[in-house]
């Protein structure tokens, strides 16, 4: 509700008076965290990159050099916009309270365990892809420190590495509650990724490249193959079930503090991927595989950059059981034919539930009481998701399979067609959420013009009536101005309402029609195999 709130102001031409008037401002919204924009950036940019980018050269040799560079950039900024969406759909929740589900039960209700449900196949998913990684890495370091020569056949054993490595760090840091409490581990885990650059790069120029190796650099091998390897690129920047744990616990949740975080992630990936790519193709050429770590030659450098890749993938994966366990408590809270979770909550339940949530004293956007997870169900999830997760990645061996299929659903889900969606939907001029944020925007924007008219009606004070009318007008003549002109700005709030509701459609649309495409693509490959 917005509040109301008395304010001195000083009456024009003199007078030293006190007009008392009612100010409409908006009334501060509880449930902020404290991490730093730096903490978001890190996070953010260790959920985007991971097993994304042993695949980009892989996925290049299939679209040539300059298509495939276009295409990585392409996907970078739908990914980019699907982010600004969901920090745009957040303005119209309580701060602290955004969710995926939170917004699917003020827009569509009835579909919401639908949508809860798709990120959390989408998460574990890529969960289940980190340990593949573990355990096709390792047995290889191991073997770089003479494993062989130990006597110790089980450290060849990929299943062998995987549980040590699930037992020693996946459990213990998929239990903290904080997204900001993983923030040192992403520091490792990027530092990691940086070593991949370089090995990449310094093979690039060190190595011998035959003159007659076959490179595209325009052509692409054919539709079949480049939209097979589509959801590839789709995956690398999937990074939007983390977005909302990120505007909730972000200290500064101004707009040019979110895009500045958006911008900084996807356009940081987006120059290691184009790098990696680019180099690590031209290296190998159109025999690059899907893992291109695996593809050099024994020696110190080549093994210390498996060790990095599994260090960055183990440090990733509760960066995918965070989210995961948030919609699959919102699966199980749902209840068919009601808006409303059952433990009667509202649906705008935090992905990550503030201190005062969990004290039963915080309100959502509706008035009612925010259920917060307790701490038996956290455990229980927690541990669900942990050993299904777990065995599962002993059954599959095959990555490109895991990232083809969880890039064609979840991916495209989870990062174009669901915010596209809650967006177009959220904002539509009718729409009751709608109406009260343009109100409190208004009062605010009232509020902050009668604030620069009250100081400038004080330093006129006794200039005479004249050159107080006079300033008054340019004041008034100014603040026209200012509602009048749509001046570009680069946290993007210049952009009209109706504008960002039409490209939200669209990217739905395209997030629809590239499921479909990939889905088919990959279901026609599989047959013929």
């Amino acid at each position: 509700m917005t509040g109301y709130s008395t304010v001195d102001s000083f009456v024009p031409g003199g007078s030293t008076a006190a007009m008392t008037q009612h100010r409409r401002t908006r009334s501060p919204k509880l449930g902020g965290g404290n991490a730093s924009m730096m903490s978001s950036n890190i996070n953010l940019l260790n959920t985007i990159v991971g097993a994304g980018t042993l695949a980009m050269p892989g996925a290049m040799s299939h679209f040539g050099v300059l298509w495939g560079a276009l295409l990585i950039v392409w996907c970078g900024l739908t990914s980019a916009f699907g982010l600004y969406l969901q920090s745009r759909c957040a303005r119209y929740l309580d701060r602290g309270t955004s969710s995926f589900f939170a917004l699917s039960q003020i827009t569509y209700p009835n579909a919401a365990v639908v949508f809860d449900a798709a990120i959390a196949i989408k998460c574990f998913g890529v969960g289940v892809s980190y340990m593949i990684i573990i355990g096709d890495l390792m047995p290889g370091v191991a073997e770089a420190f003479g494993s062989v020569d130990s006597g110790l056949p089980f450290l060849a054993d990929r299943k062998f590495w995987i549980t040590v490595f699930f037992l020693v760090f996946i459990i213990p840091l998929s239990f903290p509650k904080k997204l900001d409490s993983l923030k040192y581990t992403s520091i490792v885990a990027l530092l990691s990724i940086g070593y991949l650059v370089i090995l990449v790069v310094y093979h690039f120029g060190a190595d011998e490249v035959p003159n007659n190796r076959d490179i595209r650099w325009v052509t692409w091998e054919g539709p079949t193959a480049a939209l097979r390897s589509l959801p590839v690129m789709i995956f690398a920047y999937t990074c939007h079930q983390n977005m909302f744990s990120i505007v909730n616990e972000i200290k500064d949740n101004s707009p040019a503090s979110i895009v500045g975080v958006i911008g900084s992630s996807i356009g940081s990936a987006a120059s290691i991927y184009v790098l990696v790519a680019i180099t690590g193709y031209l290296t190998f050429g159109n025999e690059v595989k899907g893992n291109i770590v695996s593809m050099y030659p024994p020696s110190i450098a080549s093994t210390i950059a498996k060790a990095a890749i599994v260090i960055l993938v183990t440090f990733s994966i509760p960066l995918q059981i965070h989210p995961c366990r948030a919609s699959i408590d919102a699966v199980l809270r749902w209840r068919p034919g009601s808006s409303r979770p059952s433990g009667g909550g509202t649906g705008s339940q935090p992905l990550l539930p503030s201190g005062g949530a969990a004290g039963g004293g915080a309100l959502d956007s509706h008035g009612a009481p925010v259920v917060a997870m307790s701490e038996l169900r956290f455990a229980l999830i927690t541990s669900v998701i942990l050993v299904l997760s777990y065995f599962t990645a002993l059954s599959v061996e095959t990555l490109d399979t895991v990232l083809a299929y969880v890039g064609s659903t979840g991916s495209t889900a989870i990062s174009f067609i669901l915010p596209g969606l809650f967006y177009y939907k959220i904002s539509d001029p009718d729409s009751i959420f709608h109406q009260r944020l343009t109100k409190e925007d208004d009062d605010a924007e009232y509020s902050a013009d009668d604030n620069d008219d009250d100081e400038e009606s004080a330093a006129v004070t006794g200039s005479g009536l004249l050159d107080s009318v006079a300033s008054l007008g340019s004041v008034i003549s100014g603040r026209g101005g200012r509602r009048r002109s749509k001046k570009w700005r680069w946290d993007l709030e210049h952009l009209e309402t109706g504008l960002i509701r039409k490209m939200a459609l669209g990217l739905s649309i395209y997030g629809a029609c590239v499921m479909v495409v990939c889905l088919a693509m990959n279901a026609l490959f599989s047959a013929h195999h």
